[in-house]
């Protein structure tokens, strides 16, 4: 993905040098696939790196607190909450694109990704809603089993 992303950026590097007025959304254009190119590959790498650490390789608690926040997965909970709000990030930069790659007037049909993007967010603000007073109920009751945590 990042040599896709430096393929695309060294286009639009050429295209600025021999800008004319109709190629100007393509420069811009160029370069908003090259972001999302290079956001892609690091999306992949983040993942490999969390499920590498969180499941595959058992760490002892030393090392486990040497790793940076974003490489400690306690749960697969936590694994899907990022991959929704990398998915929603991916998904605004693609309508971003979207929306420089048109050269005629918006229409309705071109609102579904950003209906689809609200739908999204709210959903995974709900579970972060209902995920958090599941935890702040987990430590009322010393008890019940936190591992058991529904999401």
């Amino acid at each position: 993905m990042f040599i896709e992303g430096g393929v695309k950026l060294a286009r639009a590097l050429g295209l600025a040098f021999l800008i004319t007025e109709s190629e100007g959304l393509s420069v811009v254009a160029s370069v908003m696939q090259a972001t999302d190119a290079f956001l892609f590959g690091l999306v992949l790498i983040v993942f490999a790196y969390a499920i590498t650490f969180g499941f595959a390789i058992d760490l002892p608690e030393a090392a486990r607190a040497k790793l940076p926040q974003w490489m400690r997965v306690d749960g697969i909970s936590e694994l899907k909450i990022t991959l929704i709000e990398v998915t929603l990030v991916y998904l605004v930069v693609d309508f971003a694109t979207d929306m420089v790659e048109v050269e005629t007037h918006v229409t309705w049909n071109m609102l579904m990704k950003p209906v689809a993007i609200l739908l999204i967010a709210g959903a995974l603000r709900l579970v972060e809603i209902g995920r958090s007073e599941s935890e702040a109920s987990a430590k009322e009751e010393p008890g019940k089993p936190t591992h058991l945590r529904p999401l």
